[in-house]
């Protein structure tokens, strides 16, 4: 193994993206979403008696 096989060639910004969409102008409709969601499954889990 040589030097140049242990250096990373992607730039870091690249590992912290997750493959979402490339302009962030939408990210509060997400977060209502994501949000809505939790609060979805967490009626769900107490009205079936999960957990």
């Amino acid at each position: 193994m040589t030097a140049d096989s242990a250096t990373p060639t992607a730039p870091a910004l690249n590992l912290v993206r997750t493959g979402g969409p490339e302009d962030d102008s939408s990210s509060w409709l997400e977060h209502v979403l994501g949000w809505t969601l939790v609060v979805v499954v967490a009626m769900f889990v107490t009205q079936v008696g999960w957990l």
